[in-house]
């Protein structure tokens, strides 16, 4: 039975006819697994922002993109190597990958545009739209089905990075849809992901991504005419750093979506909001007001419901199993 099929069974209601008999286990564990891969790659991508930010003092962004993608691509081939998967590097040219690259590029050089245009509260929260636009897409395309209950912790985890956030209306303009597109195409990058097939390494994938956002920042550097900076400086090393992150951020984000439904992982991309306060805090003495931190408690809870959801519905599928083990199909959630 093919991953689709899988999928969509995970989610038949209870009193629907049952699918044919599939490791559902096997499913739930990537669930975790995905959503342990999206917060330890939120993780490492805030705190690359972090050292980005203080690079910005010296760099352009599109000096910074190119410099932390040349270190970027070294390491993760660097990776690639050390677990003996050099084999693989001829894959980079598999058609998903290489459609995978070009809309990590792309959306690199949308969000670089919508910076400069947008207010970045705004842009922050139109770009976390995206687990609102993936999980549309998924049930549109008939690739999973979602109950209530998952949508409302979506939406309610989107309400509190409202709340971080706190876009002005008049930050919404034409100049919007530059972010809009980067967060469809975000979602289309981590649908095509899910696709790619398991004999591709995921460092291979992530290899493509460093190299390809690393040539975006080349492209945008040369079209904007940047002037760029000596690297002879001490915020040079902050690149190097940064470029170490992204490749385990880049690594990180391809595993999240490999094996897992896309509508139970991608809300966990809302906790980059809330480790950037956190970081803020710490590296900026940025205090967040009571709306921010009461978005955060929003953002965290909707989280830790959809955890309980998941281990709620992995002892049901697991009983299932061992008493009826040819109509263990789980309901929506």
């Amino acid at each position: 039975m093919g991953h689709t099929e899988r999928m969509s069974s995970l989610s038949s209601p209870p009193d629907a006819p049952r699918p044919a008999p599939h490791p559902l286990p096997d499913a739930l564990i990537d669930n975790r697994r995905g959503i342990m891969a999206m917060l330890c790659a939120s993780v490492f991508f805030i705190t690359n922002d972090t050292i980005i930010k203080l690079a910005s003092d010296v760099f352009h962004t599109s000096q910074m993109m190119a410099v932390r993608g040349v270190f970027a691509s070294v390491f993760a081939i660097t990776m690639i190597y050390m677990l003996g998967q050099a084999g693989h590097l001829r894959r980079l040219a598999s058609p998903l990958v290489a459609l995978r690259a070009l809309l990590e590029a792309t959306i690199a050089f949308l969000f670089i545009t919508a910076l400069g245009l947008l207010p970045l509260a705004n842009v922050t929260a139109i770009l976390q739209a995206t687990p609102i636009i993936m999980t549309l897409m998924t049930v549109a395309l008939g690739l999973e089905r979602v109950g209530w209950r998952r949508w409302g912790a979506i939406i309610v985890g989107f309400l509190g990075v409202l709340l971080i956030v706190q876009p002005t209306p008049e930050g919404f303009n034409i100049y919007t849809l530059f972010a809009l597109s980067a967060a469809f195409l975000v979602s289309i990058r981590d649908l095509v992901t899910r696709r790619i097939g398991q004999d591709i390494p995921s460092p291979v994938i992530a290899a493509s991504t460093t190299m390809a956002v690393g040539l975006a920042g080349f492209v945008i550097g040369f079209v904007r005419a940047d002037a760029w900076q000596p690297f002879l400086v001490p915020q040079t090393g902050y690149l190097v750093v940064a470029a170490m992150l992204v490749t385990f951020a880049n690594l990180a984000i391809v595993m999240a979506f490999r094996n897992v439904e896309v509508s139970v992982v991608s809300p966990f991309r809302y906790a980059v909001v809330v480790f950037a306060l956190v970081l803020g805090y710490l590296v900026f003495g940025e205090v967040p007001n009571m709306p921010a931190l009461f978005g955060m408690a929003l953002v965290v809870g909707a989280g830790i419901y959809t955890i309980h959801r998941e281990h709620v519905r992995r002892r049901r599928i697991a009983a299932l199993s061992l008493s009826r083990p040819e109509s263990a199909g789980g309901g929506q959630s």
